[in-house]
């Protein structure tokens, strides 16, 4: 992986397995809250997100249960405590009984709480505090930079009571979220919001650290000693002048039975690979961080800023500049 603040390569045992290789890897993990809601309701109700393509939604139940079901028909149940991360959003509901229809969000009157966190009560004064639910949603950022091809791998649905067992230390954090969002004290909003993100991020860390699920392709060549050893050298270095030749020497093989392989477990040509790879990191550095285009040209190894425009929009299919307005 590059260092964005030095261009500097960090180098890598080639000798660790595919686990390891993809935990230094994602040392560019971006995973930041853009708005909260504190949502107090009394059932029976339903609501809907309809999150942003390329965000994901994290939810924590203080008071449950609450149902969780997604579009594609995935669904679980959040006990009190329990929280979990949709890592690629998309439309899902939030309701006190599985057979409930849900409203949308956004049409509930909202009070701004602090910046990014808003808080929905729909609770009548006369009922209890056993007799209401409460949970804390977010709309985060989730950008992997090189390793975006990880999410699509992701589970539809990341629960965290699967982790805690291998991952204790979220358990105190779970509970300081728990504490927060029921008794409201003084910065309560501020608080929970870095816990949500930091806690959602362990989400992520801890599929890692248990081998990516059932994930297959792209993470059976990381899995591959050889292969995942030209795999790391590319997002490590990717505006290296890669050819066939130089990735299979990285693998210590002939440039065919290489591009043979790379090509049977991964889906895609070396070159193309590459390229890939080049365009997302590109996206992520004009839109996000904002990089003047020549700055992006001259990292992925780019002669002018012509050659790594005119190559940006054959492969996305939007210019440069289009990206950045985006």
């Amino acid at each position: 992986m590059i260092d964005q603040s030095s261009g500097k390569s960090r180098a890598t045992d080639p000798g660790r397995g595919a686990t390891d290789l993809i935990s230094e890897l994602l040392l560019g993990m971006r995973l930041v809250g853009l708005h909260y809601r504190r949502v107090q309701m009394t059932p029976p109700f339903g609501v809907r997100f309809d999150a942003d393509v390329g965000r994901a939604q994290f939810h924590f139940v203080a008071r449950g249960p609450v149902y969780v079901r997604c579009d594609s028909g995935a669904q679980c149940v959040l006990q009190t405590g329990d929280a979990v991360l949709l890592p690629r959003g998309g439309g899902h509901e939030m309701v006190s009984s599985p057979n409930l229809g849900a409203l949308d969000i956004t049409g509930f009157d909202a009070v701004p709480i602090c910046r990014q966190v808003d808080a929905i009560d729909t609770c009548e004064s006369e009922k209890t505090e056993i007799d209401r639910l409460l949970f804390f949603s977010g709309c985060m950022e989730f950008d992997l930079g090189s390793m975006g091809l990880l999410i699509s791998m992701m589970p539809e649905i990341m629960h965290v009571g699967t982790l805690l067992k291998r991952s204790p230390e979220i358990l105190p954090m779970l509970e300081a979220m728990e504490r927060e969002v029921c008794r409201e004290r003084a910065g309560y909003g501020a608080i929970v919001t870095r816990l949500a993100d930091v806690v959602s991020a362990s989400i992520v860390r801890g599929w890692v650290e248990c081998g990516c699920g059932d994930a297959t392709g792209w993470v059976a060549a990381l899995r591959d000693p050889r292969l995942g050893r030209v795999i790391g050298a590319l997002h490590r270095e990717p505006g290296r002048n890669w050819t066939v030749a130089s990735m299979a020497s990285e693998m210590g093989a002939s440039r065919s039975v290489f591009a043979e392989r790379f090509l049977a477990i991964t889906g895609v040509t070396p070159l193309r690979y590459v390229t890939d790879l080049r365009m997302r990191l590109a996206t992520q550095w004009i839109s996000q961080d904002r990089l003047p285009v020549d700055t992006v040209a001259e990292r992925l190894g780019y002669g002018s800023a012509a050659a790594f425009s005119r190559a940006f929009k054959r492969v996305t299919g939007a210019s440069p500049g289009v990206a950045r307005r985006a």
